[in-house]
């Protein structure tokens, strides 16, 4: 995935025109006035929303995401079951975990994962796709990257966020399914 936040079209369209079709967004305003114009002439480009989402907003990012990958909390996973009823939508959704368990970082702490994850897709009912998370800056990222992994395995969830521009060749020999690139693509914010 290319991690398009931040970045103007100018910079977008390279990728578009050669064929990328998966891009990260981190915010629902920045994403709609970005992408609305340029989805008409690429059609095939889906969008996940990979930065946190505020309950307020729930109802616009399901109109213009493909994917949330960003579900970090029980309020909003009651919001976004709500909005997708009354707008009859099943988008694919994510949680996000924690990791570190860093008091910065949004997500699920692991030690709450399975009661999260088991209240989102069998008393919501929402199409639970996989686990995303992003590791300690500091730290060897392999142990948070396998944590994560085993967690998807015992709940057979097959889409696995974890690796970016830093740590992406060890992220996949965990078993990534989606890494996230943005520096190595755009450079430096």
């Amino acid at each position: 995935m290319a991690v398009s936040k931040g970045q103007g079209i100018e910079k977008i369209l390279p990728l578009l025109r050669a064929g990328q079709t998966l891009f990260g967004e981190n915010r629902v305003q920045e994403t709609q006035s970005k992408w609305q114009c340029v989805r008409e002439n690429y059609p095939d480009v889906k969008l996940h929303l990979i930065g946190p989402l505020q309950t307020n907003k729930v109802r616009q990012a399901l109109t213009l995401f493909d994917c949330i990958q960003s579900v970090d909390n029980q309020r909003l996973a009651d919001k976004l079951k709500q909005e997708m009823s009354v707008l009859n939508l099943n988008i694919p959704l994510m949680i996000q975990l924690n990791l570190g368990n860093e008091p910065q970082k949004r997500g699920i702490a692991l030690s709450e994962a399975d009661d999260f994850i088991n209240y989102c897709r069998f008393e919501l009912k929402l199409s639970i796709i996989g686990l995303m998370g992003i590791p300690p800056l500091e730290k060897d990222p392999v142990p948070y990257f396998k944590d994560l992994i085993t967690l998807a395995d015992q709940h057979n969830l097959v889409q696995r966020s974890i690796g970016m521009s830093l740590d992406y060749k060890k992220a996949l020999k965990c078993g990534s399914t989606l890494i996230r690139i943005g520096t190595a693509l755009f450079g430096p914010r």
